[in-house]
């Protein structure tokens, strides 16, 4: 909606900036600047209300941090300076001294240096030698060109997004089993579920008004709900089974939850006969699987309950209409991808899918992860996940590649690298080994104090672009407020002109074209018209004459529309392996995740007062089963063979089993992923942050 209050006062329409829910909101703005953000009453996915990100979290827009222009290092310039053409050296002196480190540059200068740079780089390394991540913090139309850039003006396959160190399992077990790595339902199919299964997502902090109405459905006693976690979380309340599991059992877990369904007999066999195949071999490996008994939880003190929480469990999910939601906590392990498959296991075998009211929802983390994986921001797949002429880097290899000085100039737009990635020891020595590193964002922060080019670019709220959101929802925002900066497609463009001149993009819209050409399933009905007439609803892809609310109503996005079933044995290690043998140690394990007021690295929260003076720092909980382990001491560290963290403050919660420990990760000054290695999903390469074996160091 756009209303006009009175004469310097608007009302504008948009799209929240933040997490994977993509709420719709309303801004009250005078005189260009953002007074207020609410929710109109019959939003359709925020119904009414925002989490206090959405409502509260806009003052970073106006900044005085904001990067506002263009940046160049000044020795990034002094160590060119003799190879530059006579063109660039000539213009040497229209650069003006911003600090001791840096120049600003004008905008004509900067991309013309950018792509010299590039294409010098690209002639005496090769193609390959270039590597570009980022796109999920901006609209399918920047995600879109940054792809095009590495792959077309680059001739470069190495291209990809922070969906790397979150959903990417997601995305590969969906894909095996199902054919489709996205939610399958709307949100509010709560409403019309009768079971939901909730794992490995602290969803009241992370996915707030996903919560809403898990929790509304709950106390309307229209649902039920199971919670796992590592660790005891608000939506728990609501839960009727709610259990702490230990660290790194998800697919054990799950494929517990398969051999209840299938010894009691209680699955859906005339779906499984008509829609899947490999049931029968599937159902044979579980039955014959040792760990698949949920008796096995009867040997591992402290968590002997679940043997028989994992049976109620089972049967209820196999006889109800049920939902299974889950988070960065079943994706960010080993065997992620592995417990993916397993999740679309149990839908399959109960024909939980392909309905309203139950179906497969992984809750999607940044605003546009969805969509920049949608628009070819992966380096395994091109637009609409078709396969690409050649298959790319993913981010870990690339950063091998540049510690081989194969990899040699890197492009990073709106993902700071050097915070959210793990193993930042290794991370931060590849970068020294690069010759260019070009950062487009919204402030410095730590990729960029490492870059030599960063470019200024418009905010969410500043600029037009289709958004997609955890459900498959497309939302075409538009500026809430006017600036000057660029859009990061806009920065993409005007470099590629200045190598090969073949983005001839004049607005947002002749971008979403292109889109809608190369992505034909899911894009091509989904015109800025027809978003613009639809703007307070959305469209859920596939878009053709209609969208889709949901997915898999007749047949599966496999080849032969056929869902398989692709069984994985759970692996001993870690924890349970521990506590099976009863071993004792003076380690600990620890997990990380988000608090309510802050986004990923807090990019934009930190630059909210309102938002950063709730969470200035990342404070260690600790159970309060080993409050007596650390009487003698203020502070700790926490250390791995990879690295250490930062001197944390700490707290003791009642919600963590002994030995267990959960941060968050907000705050680049913690140093919290420098305690992670290169320990991955063995199918993906997806970080293991969700478990991380530590030792403690007190700090007295």
């Amino acid at each position: 909606m756009n209303s006009s209050c009175n004469n310097n006062t608007i009302e504008k329409g948009s799209v929240c900036t933040y997490c994977g829910v993509g709420c719709d909101i309303t801004a009250i703005i005078t005189d260009n600047k953002i007074d207020k953000i609410y929710a109109q009453a019959d939003g359709y996915v925020s119904r009414g209300k925002l989490c206090i990100k959405g409502s509260r979290g806009y003052d970073f827009v106006d900044s005085d941090l904001r990067v506002r222009n263009v940046r160049i290092k000044k020795s990034f310039i002094e160590k060119n300076l003799n190879d530059m053409p006579q063109e660039l050296k000539a213009r040497k002196n229209t650069l003006v001294d911003f600090d001791d480190t840096w120049y600003e540059a004008n905008y004509e200068f900067a991309t013309s240096l950018s792509a010299w740079k590039l294409s010098q780089i690209k002639e005496k390394y090769g193609r390959h030698s270039f590597s570009a991540m980022g796109g999920a913090r901006t609209s399918c139309e920047s995600a879109y060109s940054l792809q095009k850039f590495a792959r077309v003006a680059m001739d470069s396959p190495n291209i990809d997004n922070c969906a790397r160190v979150c959903h990417s399992p997601s995305l590969s077990g969906m894909r095996q089993t199902i054919g489709e790595g996205a939610a399958t339902n709307p949100y509010d199919d709560i409403f019309k579920s009768e079971f939901l299964l909730v794992m490995g997502s602290n969803t009241t902090e992370a996915h707030p008004i996903v919560a809403n109405r898990m929790i509304e459905a709950a106390r309307a006693k229209t649902v039920e709900i199971a919670v796992l976690d590592v660790r005891k979380i608000q939506l728990g309340k609501y839960a009727t089974y709610e259990e702490i599991i230990p660290f790194e059992a998800n697919l054990l877990i799950l494929n517990m939850l398969a051999y209840v369904i299938i010894k009691e007999e209680l699955y859906d066999a005339s779906f499984m006969q008509k829609r899947t195949v490999g049931f029968e071999d599937f159902k044979e490996s579980i039955l014959n699987d040792k760990y698949a008994n949920p008796d096995f939880f009867k040997q591992l003190k402290g968590y002997e309950s679940l043997a028989t929480t994992i049976p109620e469990i089972a049967r209820k999910y196999a006889t109800s209409k049920s939902m299974i939601f889950w988070g960065l906590g079943i994706t960010e392990h080993l065997d992620g991808s592995k417990a993916v498959m397993a999740i679309t296991h149990l839908a399959l075998m109960t024909g939980n899918i392909g309905k309203e009211g139950a179906g497969l929802m992984p809750l999607r983390g940044q605003n546009n992860v969805q969509g920049a994986c949608d628009v070819g921001c992966l380096p395994y797949y091109a637009p609409d996940y078709q396969a690409p002429k050649e298959v790319g880097l993913m981010t870990p290899d690339a950063v091998d590649a540049m510690l081989e000085d194969k990899v040699k100039s890197l492009y990073v737009m709106g993902e700071d690298f050097t915070h959210i990635h793990p193993n930042q020891k290794k991370a931060h020595k590849a970068l020294e080994k690069l010759e260019l590193i070009i950062v487009q964002d919204l402030f410095m922060n730590d990729i960029a104090t490492k870059a030599d080019i960063v470019f200024g670019v418009k905010s969410a709220y500043e600029k037009t672009g289709v958004y997609v959101n955890a459900m498959r929802r497309l939302h075409l925002s538009q500026p809430l407020v006017q600036n000057d900066l660029p859009d990061d497609w806009e920065v993409l463009r005007d470099i590629e002109n200045k190598i090969n001149g073949e983005f001839l993009y004049q607005t947002s819209e002749d971008v979403w074209n292109d889109i809608r050409e190369d992505a034909p399933y899911r894009f091509s009905g989904a015109s800025y018209l027809k978003l613009t007439k639809n703007r307070a609803r959305g469209l859920q892809w596939p878009v053709g004459r209609t969208d889709t609310p949901t997915l898999h109503l007749e047949e599966f996005r496999t080849k032969d529309g056929i869902g398989r079933f692709k069984y994985h044995q759970y692996k001993l290690r870690e924890q349970v392996e521990k506590l099976l043998n009863n071993k004792q140690t003076n380690t600990f394990y620890l997990t990380t995740g988000r608090t309510l007021v802050h986004y990923n690295n807090a990019a934009q929260t930190m630059h909210t007062d309102t938002l950063y003076s709730k969470h200035e720092e990342d404070i260690l909980q600790i159970s309060k089963e080993d409050t007596h382990l650390f009487e003698d001491c203020t502070k700790v560290i926490l250390k791995s063979p990879y690295g250490q963290t930062a001197e944390l403050n700490f707290k003791f919660v009642k919600g963590l089993k002994k030995g267990t420990l959960f941060n968050t990760f907000h705050h680049e000054k913690s140093k919290i992923n420098y305690i992670f290695g290169d320990e991955h999903d063995d199918i993906i390469k997806t970080a293991r942050f969700k478990s991380v074996e530590v030792e403690i160091i007190k700090v007295k």
